[in-house]
């Protein structure tokens, strides 16, 4: 709940698997309409929303998230 983390993505890496959608407390992950390379709808974060708790980085298996915070 910090305003100086922030969540960033890397498409790239996205599988469409829904883990990080359906486990947000915030409702603050949704998929975009466009596809990646490898095919798949990747995921995107509206950052109104997003208070940075890292579970989308704890869920997601194929390395999408990381969590900055200002250092």
């Amino acid at each position: 709940m910090q305003e100086n983390i922030k969540v960033k993505t890397k498409p790239e890496r996205c599988k469409e698997c829904g883990l990080c959608v359906n486990n947000c407390p915030k409702q603050a992950i949704s998929f975009s309409e466009e596809i990646n390379e490898q095919g798949y709808r990747y995921t995107i974060i509206d950052h109104d929303k997003c208070i940075g708790c890292g579970v989308c980085y704890t869920v997601c298996p194929d390395g999408v998230y990381e969590v900055l915070g200002d250092n």
